[in-house]
């Protein structure tokens, strides 16, 4: 809601997921709250450029391949096919929607949105500027969720056409016969799945052994073998040496166990991953210490600066949404005189959104092993999930990773159908600290995908049943 007013009890810079929230938190709180946020839509990289519109394109591109196995299915439909502009409306229509959702909660919970560029200025005071004009606002408290920017590679230059970036891929005018993606993390693997989909002649080149490096290495080896049945070229442990753009073809050369490796498409996408936006914010002024571009927080997103929080993307944990939403509640609760529980972040749940999808809460087998546990596994296929034939995808596997002296579960790992939908209960297991037994006697209805959590938790004690 628009205000004259320039004294706020919090105030929010940056309208992402973590800054909506976390101004809608303490509004619900009783704080008069400020957001301020410089772009024309509400909700932040996530909203505009992440999270939202690769999903609605990837959603396209599930309807398109559905479409292509109608036929299995007795349905009879024409051969699918991408109509861009359409699909653009589609993406651009979900996008909008949402940005509207926030300006109505915002509206709704009495937040004061405040339009321009917001600089610290130290002992509470925050500059914000829009269109030449600047304002000062004062604020008991400040909550810093600037977000963060994407990252290129030394020497390569976007030029949105052939040498683009994650938010170039979203709005392409054609879909490209070829394109080479650098990285593999959740943004490289999702777009590599989008245009793969679209018919685009995919090869994805990652730096690292592996597909989704993060995530268990049982995941990355099967998202290999999907991704290669898919006809999706696969180069891990790769380095790139050198990138030329030619008048109709991007060249790309590459080093692999001391061989070259010399690749050319249309299109080159360029995923190596974000960096934090903290730069001009105000923060030496402020008195807020920063390592490497991140700002430095305690277990309630404190900064080093009295009544200064920071969340998201620019302090150094899971750069996703849902834990920025989450860092938002802490820092809103505890402005406002809480004592709210500092977030395990060994259990928030990621999820890869690429064909087949990944999702995973909790310690990988390696990372238990590492930290000392007496690690027992178990893994149980969809290909033996009644439900996973129903639907035509049998692909991938559940598999979990549990410590032998209390049975607890430390981690769960899904590629497969609606693997990112059966996370939840996953989080909610591990939240709860259940043991394997506690998810055995837990009842999975059938026929669902969900059967294959509990046969998983049966495999861990070589008692699974459809095997």
């Amino acid at each position: 809601m628009a205000s004259q007013d320039t004294t706020f009890d919090l105030t929010v810079i940056g309208s992402g997921p973590g800054g909506y929230v976390g101004a809608i938190r303490a509004a619900q709180l009783g704080l008069k709250t400020a957001c301020v946020e410089m772009a024309p839509l509400l909700g932040g990289t996530c909203l505009i450029w992440g999270c939202i519109p690769t999903k609605a394109l990837l959603h396209t591109a599930e309807v398109l391949e559905t479409s292509r196995h109608a036929g299995d299915f007795g349905v009879v439909v024409a051969p699918g096919a991408v109509d861009v502009p359409a699909m653009q409306k589609y993406k651009d229509k979900v996008v909008l929607a949402n940005a509207k959702g926030v300006e109505y909660l915002f509206k709704k919970n009495n937040v004061t949105l405040v339009r321009g560029r917001g600089t610290l200025l130290g002992q509470g005071k925050i500059q914000v500027e829009e269109g030449g004009a600047k304002r000062v606002f004062e604020s008991k408290s400040i909550v810093l969720a600037t977000g963060s920017a994407i990252r290129g590679l030394p020497g390569v230059e976007f030029d949105g056409t052939q040498i683009i970036n994650s938010d170039h891929a979203l709005s392409l005018p054609k879909i490209p016969a070829s394109m080479i993606v650098l990285g593999a993390g959740a943004v490289g693997v999702e777009f590599a799945s989008i245009y793969a989909s679209f018919g685009t002649r995919v090869t994805v080149v990652e730096l690292l052994p592996r597909l989704i490096p993060i995530e268990d290495a049982a995941l990355g080896a099967e998202l290999e073998k999907a991704f290669k049945k898919r006809g999706i070229g696969v180069h891990t442990g790769t380095k790139v040496e050198k990138v030329a753009k030619g008048k109709d073809v991007v060249t790309v050369t590459a080093s692999k166990d001391g061989k070259a490796v010399e690749l050319q498409a249309d299109v080159l996408l360029v995923a190596v991953g974000r960096r934090p936006l903290t730069e001009n914010l105000g923060l030496e002024a402020a008195g807020v210490k920063v390592d490497r571009g991140f700002v430095e927080v305690d277990g309630m997103m404190r900064t080093s600066a009295a009544g200064v929080y920071a969340i998201g993307d620019i302090v150094k944990t899971q750069a996703l949404a849902h834990v920025a939403s989450h860092e938002g509640i802490v820092a809103a609760e505890h402005a406002a005189g809480g004592h709210p529980h500092a977030i395990n972040y060994d259990r928030i749940p990621s999820c890869t959104y690429c064909d087949p999808e990944v999702a995973s809460v909790g310690l990988t087998e390696e990372e238990a092993k590492k930290r000392g546990y007496e690690v027992k596994v178990g893994q149980f296929p969809f290909s033996a999930i009644g439900k996973a034939r129903i639907l035509g995808d049998s692909r991938g596997f559940v598999r979990i990773v549990s410590e032998s002296k209390y049975d607890e579960i430390l981690g769960i790992h899904i590629i497969g159908p609606h693997a990112t939908e059966l996370i939840s209960e996953a989080s909610a297991a591990l939240n709860l600290e259940a043991t394997t037994a506690s998810l055995i006697e837990a009842v999975h209805a059938h026929p669902t995908l969900s059967e294959a959590m509990g046969e998983a938790a049966l495999a861990v004690h070589g008692r699974a049943i459809h095997i």
